[in-house]
């Protein structure tokens, strides 16, 4: 990827808009004296300093290659199933259900992206997992609550492993005429335009945020964030369309696509916490929770991704 012009380009790129938001936050910082007006400053900064670590984790991934990126991915999906998992209470008979999720079924899974296999990454986790953990978790004879506890692993391992996976996934994809470029860069291009659209979001929420979209789920959502948001990271999406298969009309569908995914993830995931009552996932993320908290618009909107470029731009 080093080796990449556009890589270098886009890092470069990067690095100069956060710097730019540092910047803003400081100032913004030292002038704002309302109490909601500092609150939301601060938050600002908070987020902008975990954007400043993800880019640094995510870029080290990518310039290290497959393996790494592999590797990162898994943790993060070690981690957010275990913030999930912890969220909700578990009985004694799911322990070895949760131990299977863990230490078995994540690392197949991610195996199953580095050897390429895809029809059984397709399918591991919703068919052949779907049917075995209820089957292990009923030997332990606990009968109570058994289909919640049994739909909540099934659930959850789907969110945080299955559908995450299918990010790193992009690095098997072959046969994409008149594409040249590392497939890297199509993982790169997901991550850009998804979380430039939970950025502009938060950005335009707050600037313009008036008509809330579901006050009862979330009540910091609104229509002006999601259509501002929307339509700058839809922007991004199309400009970036080089980094891509897909021509600037398909770019712009592609980039349409996740940003409704990922703001439907976002608003599955607070409906989940608020019925727990809970603000965030997790701690893991200063600023932004836990690790499910900055990748659940990634859950929802990678499998889209991934399988629409597989079935669209490959032959």
């Amino acid at each position: 990827m080093l080796a990449e012009p556009m890589f270098l380009e886009l890092t470069g790129g990067i690095i100069v808009l956060l710097a730019c938001f540092t910047v803003l936050g400081l100032i913004l910082e030292r002038r704002v004296r309302s109490a909601s007006g500092r609150e939301t400053v601060s938050n600002l900064n908070a987020r902008v300093r975990s954007w400043w670590a993800m880019v640094a984790v995510f870029g080290a991934a990518l310039v290290f290659g497959r393996a790494v990126t592999l590797i990162l991915f898994a943790g993060l999906s070690f981690m957010a199933l275990r913030e999930f998992m912890t969220l909700t209470p578990t009985a004694p008979g799911d322990h070895r259900t949760l131990f299977l999720c863990f230490f078995v079924v994540i690392p197949l899974q991610y195996w199953l992206i580095g050897i390429e296999w895809y029809g059984m990454f397709a399918i591991l986790i919703p068919v052949y997992v779907f049917a075995a953990l209820p089957a292990v978790s009923v030997l332990a004879g606990d009968t109570r609550d058994f289909l919640a506890r049994a739909a909540k692993v099934q659930w959850g391992l789907w969110v945080t492993v299955y559908a995450l996976s299918a990010a790193p996934a992009l690095l098997m994809l072959r046969d994409m005429p008149g594409y040249h470029l590392p497939r890297a860069m199509l993982l790169l291009y997901l991550m850009i335009v998804v979380q430039m659209s939970d950025v502009f979001q938060y950005v335009c929420g707050k600037l313009f945020g008036r008509t809330l979209l579901a006050p009862t789920v979330s009540p910091s959502k609104t229509v002006e964030g999601l259509a501002g948001g929307g339509l700058i990271a839809v922007a991004i999406g199309t400009a970036l369309h080089g980094m891509t298969p897909f021509p600037p009309l398909a770019a712009a569908g592609m980039s349409a696509v996740l940003v409704l995914a990922g703001f439907l993830g976002g608003l599955v995931l607070s409906a989940i916490k608020r019925d727990l009552g809970v603000k965030d996932c997790g701690k893991a993320i200063g600023g932004h929770g836990g690790i499910l908290d900055r990748m659940d618009s990634v859950c929802f909107s990678a499998p889209l991704f991934f399988h629409m470029t597989r079935y669209w731009f490959t032959v």
